[in-house]
């Protein structure tokens, strides 16, 4: 099994790590189909967060800032196969096919159950990834083609996802910024995603909160961290990597700092989380 992403530019491919936990912060340039071959990975969106494991299919929406935790599971690596849908395909696809749906669904990860079309789809894929080069065009074309057929199959409601080509405007910060103050992103990529440069981000967030973008995200973030502890009862361990900290002893430093006592000081809690 590959232990990298294999030919990353590719509309097709598969991607492995055999580090026991990965994260990263990251925002989807294109609609993307995935199915977890070994491990699970946890996607956190706007404050929901879905695990998936071995044989899941989901769908995320593109331009959506997300956290994504990638684990290896049962002694086995954490690998996938992830199929993207650019904008021309689909362009090119949706002028041959009419869009079914009437209403566009939620902006949210979309998991499919088992489904032997989506099963057979994957199958089909894994021994092309023994190749040395990356797939033909005219290959990964007709593949992607394939599971599209199949998505509007088993998906009423898929076509006004996949045929939104929307191009991302200035859109209001205030709610852009309370879905997505969890995601540990540079302030350059933020702004971008809100449709601004970086000093017209700037200005605008001083205008409405009254603070600097760093100031807030932290209190944000130490916030939601008091409540996943305090209400949820969640364990430390699982409350810094999905509240936007890159590591715990930076997010126990400001929980102190900030509240006056240690994240392990909860009930139940306990210890620090495992290293990665």
């Amino acid at each position: 099994m590959l232990s990298r992403l294999r030919h990353k530019h590719a509309g097709i491919l598969i991607s492995c790590t055999e580090r026991k936990f990965f994260k990263i912060d990251a925002e989807w340039e294109f609609h993307s189909l995935i199915r977890i071959l070994s491990g699970e990975m946890k996607i956190i969106l706007a404050g929901e967060s879905q695990t998936f494991v071995t044989g899941d299919t989901f769908l995320v929406p593109r331009k959506q800032m997300t956290t994504v935790i990638k684990r290896a599971k049962g002694g086995s690596p954490f690998s996938c196969i992830l199929v993207r849908f650019r904008p021309e395909h689909l362009k090119k696809y949706f002028t041959k096919n009419k869009v079914k749906a009437k209403h566009a669904p939620a902006q949210r990860v979309r998991a499919y159950t088992r489904h032997p079309l989506l099963d057979s789809f994957f199958a089909s894929l894994i021994p092309y990834f023994d190749l040395e080069n990356k797939l033909p065009d005219e290959l990964t074309a007709l593949k992607i083609n394939e599971i599209l057929t199949i998505l509007r199959e088993i998906d009423d409601s898929v076509d006004c996802l996949l045929a939104d080509y929307s191009v991302t405007d200035k859109i209001d910060l205030a709610v852009f910024m309370e879905k997505n103050f969890m995601h540990n992103m540079p302030l350059e990529k933020l702004a971008f995603l809100a449709g601004r440069s970086i000093s017209t981000f700037n200005r605008d967030f001083r205008i409405i909160f009254q603070t600097t973008p760093q100031k807030w995200l932290i209190t944000k973030r130490l916030e939601l961290a008091h409540y996943q502890l305090a209400v949820e009862k969640k364990k430390p361990k699982e409350v810094y990597s999905d509240t936007g900290f890159k590591n715990f002893s930076h997010f126990s430093f400001c929980f102190k700092k900030h509240f006056g006592y240690s994240p392990t000081a909860f009930p139940g809690t306990k210890g620090s989380p495992e290293k990665n």
